[in-house]
């Protein structure tokens, strides 16, 4: 079969005007690629457009985590560079699959093309329209991956810290219960009256009173010492000065202890005393580990909304920015970075996709965090302005570089060292915004950047200032 009549054949660009397929067979030539070799190369422009004729080939993307897979083409589809398109290099290497036959025409042709042949153009435009949202579409997910896979990273470290203190305290609780145990049975065989019973209840309710946080190292020290002198001068053990410390128990109630209590039955008491505190404050301590992880997990799941269907409703930005400063916590620790978090009291609701705004919020705060320096600065705020709310993600690092300013939201652009940066992280918080009907603009100089990101307040919160 010869050119003219694959090319009338074409699911794509078989329909249009005779005329305008014989244009383009007079300004094409065919070639013939075998398998495993190259149709574009991601190092080099594009320069013409690809009209697929028979066989297959593919393109890959590589964004730090190795070469994927994102688009296909086979007969009938149209590829390489098309009118109006911005795309000077393809985001990846095309390679054949299958050998392949393929019409090209030189991008130098485009201006007459367009000029003689506009049946063809509109198909070009719609074909290149697809791709772009294909593109996108596949750029969005490889960004949410690599987002979840540096929050991942992060969350094990967090998750890790509360983990390891649960384990910890478990392991202190179970050796702790036999002491609580034995002091029991000894205070059960101590046969104390009712009046040291009721003096034991009294005194042991302060013992399970944390002492107040505000104390310093040494004011707790100092609290140490001054139990432990009391128990050596009432001839008790000192050794539980240590879980008597951390407790209310004061001086005071230690003497009306002494006052109905004295001898083996004393220090009996208060071995029960510190066994039982001690075993409180390490059940404490795992309870609040339990829910350091049960906030964490629960934090990435409102973060990624992965119950949810991926539909605009209103959104609560106070959650959704305090979720994502805590899963970047970690990030801001290991660079001794200052976060502060600075919303308006009464924030209202925004109709969006939440998950595009925690996207939208972990790409800014992650990107802040880089900027910064050691013991830097990161702030968070967000109030509302009439029908909006405006969004500032502010960091005091050394700022953008004016000369390219106005590239950071081009896609594939990033100054970041290869490996470290896709380039894509700002496109797609711009693209994101768009969808939810939002702006985003950016304000720099040295030691102030500032994002800001404004969105409608929802409806129904609108509604009520009106």
């Amino acid at each position: 079969m010869d050119i003219a009549a694959r090319l009338a054949q074409h699911r794509t660009l078989g329909s249009v005007p005779s005329a305008e397929l014989a244009w383009l067979l007079s300004h094409g030539h065919l070639r013939h690629v075998e398998p495993g070799l190259f149709v574009s190369r991601k190092t080099e422009l594009l320069e013409t457009l690809v009209i697929v004729l028979s066989g297959h080939f593919s393109i890959y993307v590589d964004r730090g985590a190795g070469p994927r897979k994102v688009m296909e083409w086979g007969g009938g589809d149209v590829s390489g560079f098309l009118p109006y398109s911005r795309m000077t290099k393809p985001p990846g290497d095309a390679i054949v699959d299958e050998g392949a036959d393929i019409f090209e025409i030189h991008r130098e042709h485009f201006p007459e093309m367009i000029r003689e042949c506009p049946t063809v153009t509109e198909a070009l435009v719609h074909v290149m329209l697809d791709r772009a949202r294909r593109f996108t579409s596949s750029d969005l997910q490889d960004e949410k991956m690599m987002s979840l896979g540096r929050l991942s990273a992060g969350l094990a470290h967090e998750l890790n810290n509360p983990a390891s203190a649960a384990a910890r305290s478990a392991r202190l609780l179970i050796d702790g219960l036999e002491s609580l145990e034995a002091a029991s049975r000894a205070l059960g065989a101590a046969r104390l009256s009712e009046t040291q019973v009721a003096a034991i209840d009294s005194s042991s309710h302060s013992c399970r009173s944390a002492v107040p946080s505000a104390l310093s190292p040494v004011e707790l020290a100092d609290r140490e010492e001054a139990i432990s002198t009391w128990l050596e001068d009432h001839r008790a053990d000192p050794a539980a000065a240590a879980a008597l410390v951390e407790t209310e128990l004061s001086i005071g109630d230690l003497d009306r202890l002494a006052s109905v209590l004295d001898g083996d039955a004393l220090n009996t008491t208060l071995k029960w005393m510190a066994a039982d505190c001690s075993s409180r404050a390490l059940a404490t301590d795992i309870e609040r580990a339990a829910r350091r992880i049960h906030d964490l997990v629960a934090a990435v799941k409102r973060h990624t909304f992965m119950d949810r269907t991926d539909a605009p409703e209103p959104v609560d930005l106070t959650m959704s920015m305090n979720d994502s400063v805590a899963l970047l916590l970690h990030k801001a620790r290991r660079k001794s970075v200052g976060v502060t978090v600075n919303l308006e009291p009464t924030l209202p609701r925004v109709y969006a996709i939440g998950g595009d705004l925690n996207q939208v919020w972990t790409n800014l705060i992650d990107n802040a965090l880089d900027a910064v320096g050691e013991s830097g600065h990161v702030e968070i705020a967000a109030d509302r302005h009439l029908d909006s709310v405006i969004v500032r993600v502010i960091d005091d690092g050394p700022g953008i570089p004016e000369a390219i300013r106005g590239q950071i939201f081009d896609q594939f652009f990033t100054t970041k060292a290869v490996g470290q940066g896709t380039g894509l992280g700002l496109n797609i918080v711009r693209e994101l915004v768009r969808r939810n009907d939002g702006q985003i603009e950016v304000e720099s100089r040295p030691g102030h950047t500032e994002f800001r990101v404004t969105l409608p307040v929802a409806a129904d919160a609108a509604a009520v200032t009106k």
